[in-house]
This record gives C-alpha cells, sequence and structure tokens, in this order.
C-alpha cells in the first residue's frame, strides 16, 4: 500500500514539473466543458493508454518502444489536426468529416461533449505523454521490471498516471471556472479558443522536437526530485537495523519461504527448508553488479568464515538488477572473482525474492534452527547487530565457545565502506527506461544517434558524446571515440560497463576536470586514466584521495565501439 501511495503521489507531483508543460493544452483546450462527460473521460483515457505503453515497454523489450513511436506519430497528427480545428472551426467540420465516415471519433465535432471523444483525445495525449524519471518513477519502473507483466506492474503504473490525472483535475476545474468568466466578455471566447489552439500546435511542436525528454527534463530536475526523494524517505525509509538483544528475544517474523525457485546453485548441490533445518542459515539478497551489495559483501563472507564450524550456512541469493547478471556464466564468474565460498542460488526468475518478499539490495534475513526468520537487515550497515543475532540463534540452538568479538574485514577497492558523504551524487542509469539528469537533448530509442554532450553541465547532470545507441537497460557506442561525461560529486565514482557482443575488450581513458586522474585513479584505472572493458561488471574509474565535496566533471572516453554502458554509482 505504501508503494502504491507512493506512486500515485508521484503522479501528482508530475503537475510542478516542467515535463507536463506541452500536454497541458491538450487538457487545458478543454477547460470550461462538462467535468463528467469530458475531463473525467479524457484523463482516464490518458490514464489507460499511458498503462498500456508503460507496462508492455517495462517488460517486453525494444520491439513495444519501436512500436510505441509509431503510435505516439499517429497521436501527434491527430492532435495536431485537433489544435489546427479550435483556430477554425469551419476547418473543424471539414476535418471532422473524413474522420466521422472512417469512424475515428477523436475530433470533437457536433457534440464536443461525446465520452467516446473525450476519452480518444486522452488516449492521444497518453501516447506522447513522457513523464520526467524521478525517484518515485524510478521505484514503479524497476518494480514493474521485476515483478514482469501482471497486476501489480499495471496496477503501479496506472496508480501513477491517475495520480497525474487527479492533479490535472483539480487545475481543470480551477481552471475551467476562469474559462466561464472570461467567455462572458465579448468576443473572449473565439480568442480564447484560437489561443488554445495556438497552444495546442505548440505543444505539438515541442513533443516532436524532444523537447519534453530534452531541455524541460534538465528543467525539471531542481523542482521535483528533492521533493520526491524526501517523500520516499518520510513514507518509506530503509529501516535501521534492530538490535539483538543479549537476552535473545528475536522476532518470529515467519517462516523462511522455499528456495525450489532457483534457476541454479553454485558452490552446492540444490539445498532445501528440509536439509536445512537444526541449522542457522543467513540469506543474502545481492547482485554482482550492483555498488551497495559489494560493500557488504565483506562482512557476509567474514561471518561465514568465522561461524562455519558453528552450525552457520550462508546461502547467497543473486537475485539480477540487469540483463546480463541472469546469465549463469557471468554468475559464477563473479562469484570465483569476488572469492565467495559460500552457497549462491542463482534466482533469475526472482521466485525466492518474491517469496521473502523483498525490495531492497542488499538484504539479510537470519533464520533459527527451526526454520523461522528472527531478524533482518536492509542496505549497507547494522554488521554489529545482524553478528549479534547470529550469536543469538546459535546459542540457541545449542552451540558453545561461539568467537566473541566483531568482524572487521578492513575491504578495499570497490569493497571498501563508503564515504558516507550524504550530498554524494545519487546512483544514475544510462539505459532510457530509467534514465534521469539526461543533458544531450532527445533520446533515440533503440536507433543510431550522434549526441553531443553540452559545454556545461549543472551538479549531477550526464550528456554523451558521439554515436551512441540507447537501450532501456544501457547506451552502446557504436563508433570509436564516444565518450560519457557527468558532473558528479563524491569521492569514489563507479560505471557498471561490458564489452560489445563480440566480447572483444574495449580500451577507455578517463579525466578529472580535463586532466589525468593521479592520485585520483580507481583500483580499475591508472594514473593517467587508462582501463580496459574486459567483462560486464561494476568498475572503479574514481577514488579521490583528497577532499571529495566539491564537484567535479568527470569524462570517459572509448577508443573502440561495442561498449555496454549500464548504470553510475557512487561512494
Amino acid at each position: 500500500m505504501i508503494v502504491l501511495l507512493l506512486a500515485f503521489l508521484g503522479g501528482v507531483f508530475t503537475l510542478f514539473s516542467p515535463c507536463i508543460l506541452p500536454v497541458l493544452p491538450f487538457v487545458f483546450a478543454r477547460a470550461g466543458r462538462s467535468f463528467a462527460r469530458s475531463t473525467v473521460p479524457m484523463l482516464l483515457g490518458l490514464a489507460a493508454s499511458f498503462t498500456v505503453v508503460a507496462t508492455l515497454a517495462a517488460v517486453g523489450g525494444g520491439w513495444v518502444v519501436r512500436a510505441n513511436q509509431y503510435g505516439r506519430l499517429a497521436a501527434l497528427v491527430v492532435l495536431a489536426l485537433f489544435g489546427v480545428s479550435l483556430l477554425s472551426p469551419r476547418l473543424a467540420a471539414w476535418f471532422a468529416r473524413p474522420l466521422t465516415r472512417l469512424g475515428q471519433r477523436m475530433l470533437p465535432a457536433a457534440r464536443p461533449d461525446s465520452i467516446p471523444r473525450a476519452f480518444g483525445l486522452g488516449a492521444g495525449i497518453g501516447l506522447v505523454w513522457a513523464p520526467c524519471a524521478g525517484p518515485i518513477l524510478g521505484i514503479v519502473l524497476t518494480t514493474a521490471a521485476l515483478r514482469g507483466a501482471n497486476v501489480t506492474t499495471t496496477l503501479l503504473l496506472l496508480t501513477y498516471a491517475l495520480g497525474a490525472g487527479a492533479a490535472l483535475a483539480i487545475a481543470l476545474l480551477a481552471g475551467g471556472q476562469l474559462a466561464v468568466l472570461l467567455r462572458r466578455l465579448p468576443g473572449m471566447g473565439e480568442m480564447l479558443r484560437r489561443l488554445a489552439g495556438v497552444a495546442v500546435l505548440a505543444g505539438v511542436v515541442a513533443i516532436a522536437s524532444g523537447l519534453d525528454t530534452g531541455v524541460l527534463t534538465r528543467w525539471s530536475l531542481p523542482s521535483t526530485t528533492h521533493a520526491e526523494q524526501a517523500l520516499m524517505d518520510h513514507l518509506q525509509p530503509i529501516p535501521a537495523a534492530r538490535a539483538a538483544p543479549a537476552s535473545g528475544a528475536l522476532d518470529d517474523e515467519g517462516g523462511m519461504p522455499s528456495l525450489a525457485g532457483a534457476t541454479g546453485w553454485i558452490n552446492t548441490a540444490p539445498l532445501t527448508r528440509a536439509a536445512l533445518r537444526g541449522k542457522v542459515v543467513l540469506v543474502d539478497f545481492w547482485t554482482y553488479s550492483c555498488i551497495n551489495c559489494l560493500r557488504a559483501l565483506p562482512y557476509v563472507k567474514a561471518w561465514a568464515a568465522k561461524y562455519r564450524d558453528h552450525g552457520l550456512v550462508v546461502i547467497g541469493v543473486h537475485s539480477p538488477e540487469f540483463a546480463f547478471e541472469k546469465d549463469p556464466a557471468n554468475v559464477a564468474a563473479a562469484v570465483k572473482r569476488l572469492g565467495i565460498a559460500f552457497p549462491v542460488a542463482i534466482d533469475s526468475n526472482y521466485a525466492i525474492w518474491q517469496g521473502f518478499d523483498n525490495q531492497y539490495w542488499p538484504a539479510d534475513y537470519f533464520i533459527d534452527a527451526h526454520g523461522r526468520i528472527r531478524h533482518h537487515t536492509y542496505g549497507e550497515g547494522g554488521y554489529r547487530e545482524g553478528e549479534d543475532a547470529i550469536r543469538t540463534l546459535l546459542a540457541q540452538a545449542g552451540q558453545t565457545s561461539l568467537p566473541t568479538g566483531y568482524v572487521d574485514p578492513n575491504a578495499r577497492g570497490a569493497e571498501a565502506p563508503d564515504s558516507g558523504d550524504p550530498a554524494r551524487s545519487p546512483e544514475t542509469y544510462v539505459g532510457y527506461a530509467r534514465s534521469a539528469h539526461f543533458a544531450s537533448g532527445q533520446i533515440a530509442h533503440d536507433e543510431a544517434f550522434d549526441y553531443r554532450t553540452p559545454a556545461r553541465l549543472a551538479a549531477n547532470q550526464w550528456g554523451l558524446a558521439g554515436r551512441w545507441t540507447l537501450h532501456a537497460q544501457a547506451a552502446v557506442l557504436d563508433a570509436p571515440g564516444g565518450s560519457i561525461t557527468y558532473r558528479f560529486r563524491g569521492r569514489d565514482l563507479h560505471l557498471v560497463l561490458g564489452p560489445g557482443s563480440d566480447g572483444k575488450p574495449v580500451r577507455f581513458h578517463i579525466s578529472l576536470d580535463g586532466a589525468p586522474p593521479g592520485a585520483d585513479h580507481g583500483m580499475d584505472t591508472d594514473a593517467q586514466g587508462n582501463g580496459t572493458v574486459t567483462t560486464q561488471r561494476l568498475y572503479q574509474l574514481v577514488r579521490q584521495a583528497g577532499d571529495a565535496t566539491h564537484p567535479r566533471t568527470f569524462t570517459i572516453t572509448f577508443d573502440d565501439p561495442g561498449v555496454h554502458a549500464y548504470a553510475f554509482t557512487f561512494g
């Protein structure tokens, strides 16, 4: 219910974002008409078409996006005709005749308050509406991608669209009253209709030129992102780890869900709840390109080694975020590279994730010898509380002479703890499905396009230069010499990268404020900024040695084509 409330309020927030501006003329052109017969059907049409297209796009792949491009084009043509019809009643009648004969009833003609026509107009608006990808929409789309095409996916997206529709309805009610008052003035009704026609055509031009997904998206960042994030933190904060009382009075949070949904196992034969009965079990949800998971992993490995001979079984559940993380060979390679010796369940279909009703990477569930969940921690941190819970459950299972003290992994590189800077740049996805803060203009979905990075970037903005193809999850470089630039703040900068489909290594070099990184290079670059993409994983490109509280401009340039860029994270 909290996620549904967030989705609804996220839709409401779109009214305060410049991204909504190109859509407003279509909506307000019908101000002053019947609320029940015109406004409500139009907004329901908007919500319905957006929900259908967004659901398919979130789970269906590139073909849905390409098909929607044609739908957007058709909708823009119809909306342009709608705008022209507002300029001239004679043209409106002329346009309406053939459309009526064909049964297309999207233009208002003899019956301006026709419910089917209002719904059809709203459906057209829904096809061209491109809301800014703020934090709340990011949660909605992530949940949709994880859960696939089901009732939950559609309900979340519909709730988001209904939130936007509710905000527009309130605005229309106020605008309608103003329109009624103005129409009472001599000649004002005709003037308002023509002004609405001009505004509608301006909206069509803005959307067709990509203004809604380019310049307006950049303007929208400061207007709603901080408000959305504050709302999320208030309604759905990541729960803090709870202390494990010395008395052992841990809560009973229910039985351990089944592990039968695993699509494969590493370091072990398949494990079952029955086989684990009598053991204390730690289930750790992770994915190998997640920086938060990598920083928590040293503690999980240390616990597994410290308490292995005292009855603790650690199970890593690898639930992927990106498509390449579903490849069992990639997961096996990551397990070997990261030195993970405990059992790992490959959860590529999210069956175990959904069984635990999990929502976070990483997440740890502490299970007693009777198969009951007794403690959990979400996200990074809470390591002492987690180790206290392990010792408590082992003691309750009859284990004695348990090791004392707390593990101190002293991890390095990408696994080292973060800087703790609350103002560091946010996780930023490069693929268009969850892209935000993009500064290189319109995104050409699944098509090669020549991008340019603006000369100046605001904080947390990023851009592309060169010929790239943007897909839902990644940007793919089509020609050598392409680059990505990010204006960031943070001690560490990481970027999830992978080579092309041919697997050939991709050489790159980075710069900070136009110069080689020197002592600020990361573990995957040298002092001159050189590095190579050899496999699909998270690369640490910057680890600042000095003051990291000021924004810096990072650029990575690729000498070879084919690289896949997925997401930035910061530490």
